[in-house]
This record gives structure tokens, sequence and C-alpha cells, in this order.
């Protein structure tokens, strides 16, 4: 009997209480001048300092995927891109493997060290991905993969008890290799990038880019981005995600001149004026593959792992995680889709 009258007073404070946060005071909180000069150190700049001790300790993944038909260098720029032999066929090409009749997913971990900082990488390779007769939709493999390994981190985490880690399989970044052609990009260049731009992080690539002139490989690059951009393909660094005016400038240079960066791979050292330099032999002299005056490799790199890794993993989480995430619990009513130990209830009781 006394319900009503205790909710309706609930009712009447709460009402009270809320418009007060509302009322912005008058007054300066902040005293005059106290940002200008602190009354002594407090330590606040040690934060970045702790936050590195602790990646430092767990270490970080980086999952990188090469798409592109056979013959085009991706196994050797991915072990040039991190100066070691992280890819498969390393070592010439082997008659026996016959083409693959669709498209095979390998993806081979590493744990790479440098200067104490502990990296596992993982390389996604995708054999036989336009080398049939017909490629119709095979690109459909690697959208397959690219949402299982989003779903599989979905999964981990909706689970009650999840991981304090959840192991991230993610794809942060596709390396798209465009055939040296000097002409237009293929059907199939175009459909795959309409489709995987939505999922994951393109970055186009010409590959094999010493088989073109000067000449002929600026004018390539520009008709690949003019027809990226009558397509409305849009290639990572995407526009709509630069958070600030300097973020858009830096990314606009890089979308205007460098895109698609024009490269040539090598895992073979040659002597060129008393150094040691990765390079590939022709009859008339090496193509040094960290010369900018050669080819692009050094501004795919530093694009890549200097500058851009962390904001290829946040855009992989932040969007196209989130735009998955978002999606399957719309499909599913608002419900998380069902945790892995559900299922494998669900089958031992079958």
């Amino acid at each position: 009997p006394h319900a009503g009258p205790v909710e309706s007073r609930n009712e009447a404070a709460m009402s009270e209480l809320v418009p007060e946060p509302r009322q912005k005071p008058v007054v300066p909180m902040k005293p005059m001048g106290i940002n200008a000069s602190l009354l002594g150190y407090i330590g606040i700049d040690t934060i970045i300092e702790q936050m590195r001790k602790k990646t430092m300790k767990t270490g970080f993944d980086f999952n990188i995927m090469v798409v592109g038909q056979s013959g085009l260098g991706k196994s050797t720029l991915v072990n040039t891109l991190f100066k070691s032999q992280v890819s498969r066929k390393s070592s010439g090409w082997n008659r026996e493997e016959k083409i693959p009749k669709t498209v095979e997913i390998k993806a081979i971990g590493h744990v790479i060290e440098e200067g104490g900082v502990k990296m596992k990488l993982t390389v996604i390779d995708t054999p036989g991905f336009g080398d049939q007769i017909n490629n119709e939709n095979c690109w459909e493999p690697i959208e397959k993969y690219i949402n299982e390994q989003y779903e599989k981190f979905l999964k981990e985490e909706v689970n009650i008890a999840r991981k304090k880690r959840i192991p991230d399989t993610r794809v942060h970044c596709c390396l798209y290799f465009i055939s040296p052609t000097g002409h237009s990009l293929r059907p199939l260049d175009l459909e795959f990038m309409k489709h995987l731009s939505k999922v994951v992080n393109i970055i186009p690539v010409i590959a094999k880019a010493d088989t073109m002139t000067l000449e002929e490989k600026t004018e390539f690059k520009q008709r690949v981005r003019k027809e990226l951009e009558v397509n409305g393909i849009e290639f990572y660094p995407q526009k709509e995600f630069d958070e600030d005016l300097e973020d858009k400038t830096e990314n606009d240079k890089i979308r205007q001149e460098s895109m698609p960066f024009a490269v040539v791979g090598s895992d073979k050292e040659y002597q060129v004026n008393g150094k040691r330099v990765l390079g590939r032999k022709t009859p008339w002299g090496i193509i040094e593959v960290e010369n900018l005056n050669h080819c692009e490799f050094a501004l795919l790199r530093d694009f890549v792992i200097r500058t851009h890794l962390q904001d290829l993993k946040e855009v992989t989480h932040n969007i196209h995680y989130e735009t998955y995430r978002a999606k399957r619990l719309n499909d599913n009513g608002g419900l998380p889709p069902m945790t892995v130990e559900t299922e494998e209830n669900h089958e031992s009781n079958l």
C-alpha cells in the first residue's frame, strides 16, 4: 500500500534533480593561468612510457593479406617488407605445384622482434586468385575468410567468461597487387576492390614496376587513381576517417601522389658502391629496392609499418569490425550470436 506514495516521492525527487546538471556555473571553474606554469613537476609525461612498457610486455598482432595473380612477386615483397623470410615460396617456383582450382587461403604466423618490440605477424596468402580462365566471383573465398575472422572475434567478445586478451586474427591490411600492364585496371581488379574495400583496408600496389619506364609508371598510376575514383572505390587511408586537419593533409598527399605504390621487391643482396643493398640484377644494372629514385618500395614500407600500422589496426577495429558487429547483432534481433561453448554443447547433445 505504501509503494505508490514512495514511488511518486522518488519520481518527484528525480524530476527535481534532473535539471540541475544543465545549469552551467557562470564563474569559470579553473583559476586563470594555472596551465601556463605548473607549480612543480607532476609526472603526467610518464603516461606514454607506462603505455610503452605495457605494450612491450604483451607484444602485438599484425595480420597482412596479399592478393593478386601468380608471378607478381607477392611473397617476395612481403619478405622484403619485413626483411626476413616470412612468406612461403621464397626459393623459386616449384614445377610440381599446380595452380589451385579455387582460391586457397594460407595463413603463416611468425614472431618478429626488433629493438625489444615483439610483433606476431601473420601473412595471409591467397594462391589461385585471378589465375583461372574464368575468374568470376573469385574474391568470394577471400571475403568469407575476412568475415570469418570478425565472427571469431565477436564470439570471443560475447562470451560470459571472456579472455583478457582476445586473439586477434582479423585482417588489418590487404595489399592488392595490380599487374603492370600500363593500360587500365582489369574488371577483376575493380570487382575485387569494389566488394572488399567495404570490409578491409585495401592498399593498391603496382607490382614489378621495373617493367615500365618512368613516364609509363607515372601515367599508369594516374590512370589507376582515376579509375578507382570513377568507380567509387575507397582504398586506405579512407577520406572519411581522417580525424583532423593534420591527418587530412598527410593522407591527401599519400592519396594524390603516392597511391598506388609502384614497387619492386627482392630478397637478394648485391654490392653497390661498397654497400650491400637489396636489389634486382638486370643486364643494364642493379635496381635498388630501397632507393626512391628506382622504386617506391621505401614509401610503402614507411607507410604500412612506420607511420600507419597502428591506424590500420584501429580502422579495422573501430570501422570494419564495428560495421560487421552491428550488422550481425541486427540480423540476430539484437542478441549476440551463439557463443563457441554453447555451439559445442549443442553439438555434443546431438
